[in-house]
């Protein structure tokens, strides 16, 4: 792996980007801090595999939601009334 400053990177990046698809990794230092990484593009191997639902499991979309909580009680009225004792 080797480092290379941004003005450096700057005006060799060609050079750079060789390093990088022979498989380096390049480090971008800004005032000696690494700030980016350059690293070679690794090819998947395809799609990604999608397993099928379990025997009995609802279609997407189907799910059934847990019923709606009834609350008595005003959550604007409780803010208004806390931002004035905050005052």
């Amino acid at each position: 792996m080797k480092s290379v400053g941004v003005a450096d990177l700057k005006s060799h990046l060609s050079e750079h980007l060789r390093d990088v698809r022979r498989g380096e990794v390049v480090t971008v230092l800004d005032r000696s801090t690494p700030v980016a990484r350059l690293v070679p593009i690794v090819e998947t191997a395809g799609p990604l595999a999608v397993r099928s639902p379990r025997a009995g499991a609802p279609a997407p979309g189907r799910v059934a939601l847990p019923p709606r909580l009834r609350a008595d009680v005003d959550a604007v009225a409780i803010l208004l009334e806390d931002r004035r004792a905050d005052r």
